[in-house]
């Protein structure tokens, strides 16, 4: 990998790898992305040198699940365990400090290279069968910079099982703006409800936005902590749209296409050498979806599921 010095980050060498694996660096005009072969990761997003993502060093694997793609679920399984046909599944405690199954299968494999240009690449990877998750799932994950240098993904899930699969799919970017103090800035998220959590994260009702949870209008960073998800988004032309905002107008937006009906937004004060981070997060179901059915879909034996998100940046003054 050759990045720049805007991005904070090295170039290795043959004889000391990343942790995170093969590094892929798409470019087009002033955009540059760096993706991972672990987790099919996102570790770095900029435009014109400015960073747009939380990023890492070479010997580190993603801080606060930075950038990795999330499957066959999303978020958290609450004990790990769900019933599948009236049977009990228990899946492997990744989270211990909240006894929960964290985040998938997938986030500690390498992704096998499909196809790739100077501007693209995708990447994939099998769940295969085991305890707690008896299907043989493939996840691929597919980047490109768009002609308007925006970031596009798309996740794809096939079930190559002989019966049909549930499943939640999910991202875990975090955004900033560049050097930006992160607590100057404004964060906008288009979501009407809000999941009323227990202190494990496992939802347990829903109610509408406010306060602290409430980003419709916008709320500065410094004034919030939160770790939430939140639904009843708001689609203009089949996308929801989440912006983090400085006050000269710059700003970076994610945005989640229709099969992604929630958006998790957690504010870290754990990221490595940042005051805060925020992760913004889109998926297609909560957290312990598999026991609520919230949000979850069945995968017949043979089928695709695909959602898509995205990155894309306004400089600051455009358009004045």
């Amino acid at each position: 990998m050759t990045a720049s010095s805007e991005q904070g980050i090295t170039a290795p060498s043959a004889a000391r790898p990343c942790a995170t694996g093969r590094q892929y660096e798409l470019r087009r005009g002033d955009a540059v992305a760096v993706v991972t072969e672990l987790a099919a990761g996102l570790r770095s997003f900029s435009r014109g040198g400015v960073l747009l993502t939380e990023t890492y060093g070479d010997d580190e694997i993603a801080p606060g699940g930075s950038g990795i793609t999330l499957a066959p679920w999303a978020n958290r399984v609450e004990d790990g365990q769900w019933f599948l046909d009236g049977e009990k599944q228990q899946l492997d405690i990744t989270e211990v400090s909240r006894n929960n199954a964290s985040h998938g299968l997938l986030r500690n494999t390498g992704y096998a290279l499909v196809g790739e240009s100077p501007h693209a690449v995708a990447l994939e990877a099998a769940a295969f069968p085991q305890h707690g998750y008896p299907f043989l799932v493939r996840h691929r994950v597919e980047y490109q910079l768009s002609g308007d240098l925006g970031l596009h993904v798309r996740q794809t899930l096939t079930n190559d099982s002989a019966a049909a699969a549930p499943f939640v799919l999910g991202a875990h970017p975090y955004l900033r703006l560049g050097d930006a103090p992160v607590e100057k800035l404004k964060l906008t998220v288009a979501a009407n409800t809000r999941l009323v959590a227990d202190e494990r994260l496992i939802p347990r009702g829903s109610a509408p936005v406010d306060g602290d949870v409430d980003f419709r209008s916008g709320r500065h960073i410094a004034d919030i902590a939160v770790d939430v998800a939140l639904t009843d988004l708001r689609y203009e032309d089949g996308k929801a749209r989440h912006t983090l905002a400085a006050a000269d107008g710059s700003a970076v937006s994610l945005w989640q296409d229709q099969a992604c009906s929630y958006v998790h937004v957690y504010v870290s004060t754990l990221y490595p050498g940042r005051t805060r981070a925020v992760a913004v997060e889109p998926m297609t179901g909560p957290a312990n979806a598999f026991n609520s059915g919230d949000g979850l879909r069945w995968l017949p034996p043979g089928e695709s599921f695909s959602m898509e998100w995205g990155i894309d940046y306004t400089p600051g003054g455009a358009g004045r």
